[in-house]
């Protein structure tokens, strides 16, 4: 479903088949391109300066073309200053659902797009306020569903956000890997 003429190559830069799904929904034709960079950071940086590294260095490892625009992301997820990153194990999943339970955490999610001659970074901030969760539905959704390859053990569009969440303050999308009113905004003023 393509319902803007960009009359400019864009390329999304990125393995989340859920940031594909978001652009697609919004109406733009799009190519992905899958990035490979080593997603360390200086540990000096905070929450937020994570993301806008992580997106910048995932955007100066493509090379791009006369007529492309390219969109990386990154998504952070935190609590307390504590940065939960995609978790290494089952084990390390379940810690992180059980420290996000209860509580409310941040995430974050910043956005570099950029052409030949132009660049720009941004990014948007979402509070999501979990429930209690008992460990059996922390345990059932580490066994259902995939974990390992999500910031903070969790999609919020999968079962445990449907069942868990209480409320957002901020965009929905954002959590989910694109905050998409400021992409697409952006991406139209790329494309003038």
């Amino acid at each position: 479903m393509e319902i803007l003429n960009t009359k400019k190559n864009i390329v999304l830069g990125s393995n989340s088949p859920r940031r594909s799904e978001l652009l697609k929904l919004m109406g733009f034709d799009f190519t992905t391109r899958k990035i490979h960079v080593n997603e360390e950071y200086p540990t000096s940086l905070k929450p937020v300066d994570v993301a806008l590294y992580l997106s910048n260095k995932k955007a100066n490892a493509q090379t791009i073309h006369k007529n492309e625009i390219l969109i990386c992301a990154d998504t952070i997820v935190y609590q307390k200053n504590q940065i939960f990153g995609k978790p290494n194990s089952r084990k390390e999943a379940k810690k992180m659902l059980t420290e996000i339970s209860n509580n409310k955490h941040s995430v974050v999610t910043a956005v570099t797009i950029k052409s030949i001659n132009k660049k720009i970074s941004f990014y948007e901030r979402s509070i999501v306020y979990f429930k209690e969760l008992s460990q059996q539905e922390i345990q059932f959704y580490i066994d259902t569903f995939n974990p390992l390859d999500k910031a903070g053990s969790y999609g919020i569009q999968e079962w445990i956000g449907i069942i868990g969440v209480k409320k957002i303050s901020g965009s929905f999308y954002n959590v989910m890997g694109l905050p998409t009113l400021k992409v697409y905004e952006h991406i139209l003023e790329f494309t003038k």
